[in-house]
C-alpha cells in the first residue's frame, strides 16, 4: 500500500489536481443529476418490455410498445431511446472516474495511504449492487463499478506511464472485441434480433410474485450480469478517462476549463453523432456497436454540452438547481428510479408493462418524466434537511467517513 502523497507526485506531468478553495464543483453535481436521470432514459424501457432484464438479452432490442417504425409514435420512440441509449451511462462511468480522482486527492492532502479506506467504500459499493441487482434490477452498474474502481484505485499508486498503457489497451480492446460481436451479430441470419423472450418469462413479470422475479434474477444470475463483463474494458476506459479529465481540469470555472469543456463537445458530437446515426440506420445487428462503440464518444461530447451550457450562465437557474439536487444524492436517486419503474411496470406493482403493451411509447415517457420530477422533488426536500442522501448518509455512518 503506497501513500497518496507520495503517488499524487506522479499527476503534475498531466494538470491540475486540484478545485480551488477544495469545495465542491457545481458543474459535477448538475452532470451527475444528468446522467441520472439520463440513464433511467435507457433503463425504463427494459421495465416497460415485454420479460424486462431477461427480453433484452432475447433479442428485444428494437421497439418494445408495438409502434410502428414509420408512424409518429415509432420516430419518437426511436429518437428519444437512441439519444439515451448507453450515453448516459457513459457519463455516469466517466463521473465515478472523476470521484475516485477526488477520493485520491483528498487522502493526499490528508497524508492518508492510499487506496486505505477507498477500497471498504468500493466493497460496500459491491454489497450495495448485489442487493440492488437481486431485489431490483438486473442490469445493475453498481457491481461493475465496485470492481473496476478496486483495480484502478491500485493503478493509482503506479505511474503514470502504467495508467496511459493501460488506458490505451484497455481502450483498444473494447473496441476489438465490440468489432467482433458486431460483425457476428451482424452475420447471423436473424440479423441480430433473435426470437424474443420467453412466454413464461413475459408472464413471469406480468403475474409473478415478487419473490419468484428474486428467485429468477439468482437462478439466472451469470448471464445476467454479463453486461458487466461485456463492457469491462469500457469501464475501465472510461473510469481513467474520468481521472484524466479531472487532472485536466475539464471541471474547473476557469478559461482553460471552459476551453476543454468546448473542445470535449466539439469532438464528442462531431464524431459521435454520424457514428450513433450509422448505428441506428443499420438495425438491431449493430446493438452493441450503438450502446458500447458510438454511446461513449457521445457522452464526451454530452459532457462538454452540458459544461458549455453552464458556463453561459453566471447564477445557477431552477433547472441546474433541480439537477444538482439529483446529482448530490446521486445514489439514492438511481437505486430509487429502479424501485419506482419497478413497481409501475412489473406486475407486482401496478402492472403497466402487460396493462399497456403494445400501446405506444407515450406512456413510457409518461412514466420517465413522472419518476424525474419525483426524483428532482424529493432530491430537492430531503436536502434542505439532511447534508447527504438516504444511502449516501448510511455509507458514510457505515464506513466511519
Amino acid at each position: 500500500m503506497v501513500g497518496a502523497r507520495e503517488a499524487v507526485a506522479a499527476e503534475g506531468a498531466t494538470g491540475s489536481v486540484g478545485s480551488g478553495a477544495g469545495g465542491r464543483l457545481p458543474l459535477l453535481d448538475v452532470l451527475r443529476g444528468v446522467a441520472i436521470l439520463g440513464t433511467l432514459m435507457s433503463n425504463v424501457w427494459i421495465f416497460a418490455a415485454p420479460g424486462a432484464e431477461w427480453g433484452v438479452l432475447s433479442g428485444n432490442v428494437g421497439s418494445s410498445t408495438g409502434a410502428d417504425s414509420s408512424s409518429l409514435a415509432g420516430v419518437a420512440e426511436t429518437v428519444f431511446r437512441s439519444f439515451a441509449n448507453g450515453k448516459f451511462l457513459s457519463m455516469l462511468t466517466i463521473l465515478f472516474g472523476v470521484g475516485l480522482a477526488i477520493q485520491f486527492r483528498s487522502a493526499a492532502k490528508r497524508g492518508q495511504p492510499w487506496p486505505g479506506r477507498y477500497k471498504w467504500r468500493a466493497l460496500f459499493l459491491f454489497a450495495e449492487g448485489t442487493a440492488h441487482f437481486v431485489l431490483v434490477f438486473a442490469w445493475d452498474v453498481l457491481m461493475g463499478y465496485a470492481v473496476v474502481a478496486l483495480l484502478v484505485a491500485w493503478l493509482l499508486t503506479r505511474s503514470a506511464r502504467a495508467q496511459r498503457v493501460t488506458w490505451l489497451v484497455a481502450g483498444g480492446f473494447h473496441l476489438v472485441a465490440m468489432s467482433l460481436f458486431t460483425a457476428a451479430m451482424v452475420l447471423t441470419s436473424d440479423g441480430g434480433t433473435g426470437g424474443g423472450p420467453d412466454a413464461d418469462v413475459v408472464t413471469l413479470y406480468a403475474q409473478g410474485s415478487y419473490g419468484e422475479q428474486v428467485a429468477f434474477r439468482l437462478s439466472h444470475a451469470v448471464v445476467l450480469r454479463m453486461e458487466p463483463v461485456l463492457s469491462f474494458g469500457l469501464l475501465l476506459f472510461l473510469f481513467l478517462l474520468g481521472i484524466r479529465l479531472f487532472r485536466a481540469g475539464a471541471f474547473q470555472s476557469d478559461a482553460a476549463g471552459r476551453h476543454l469543456r468546448r473542445r470535449l463537445a466539439a469532438w464528442g458530437l462531431g464524431i459521435g453523432l454520424p457514428l450513433n446515426t450509422l448505428a441506428v440506420l443499420g438495425g438491431p445487428g449493430f446493438f452493441l456497436l450503438d450502446r458500447y462503440g458510438a454511446a461513449p464518444v457521445l457522452a464526451i461530447g454530452y459532457l462538454g454540452l452540458i459544461g458549455v451550457a453552464m458556463d453561459q450562465f453566471r447564477r445557477p437557474g431552477p433547472l441546474s438547481s433541480a439537477l444538482a439536487y439529483v446529482g448530490r444524492t446521486a445514489l439514492s436517486c438511481y437505486v430509487l428510479q429502479n424501485v419506482l419503474a419497478m413497481l409501475a411496470c412489473y406486475g407486482i406493482g401496478l402492472g403497466l408493462a402487460s396493462r399497456w403493451a403494445d400501446s405506444g411509447p407515450w406512456w413510457v415517457m409518461g412514466l420517465w418524466a413522472a419518476i424525474c420530477l419525483v426524483l428532482v422533488t424529493g432530491s430537492s426536500l430531503w436536502l434542505r434537511r439532511f447534508e447527504h442522501g438516504p444511502l449516501e448518509a448510511v455509507q458514510k455512518r457505515l464506513l466511519r467517513r
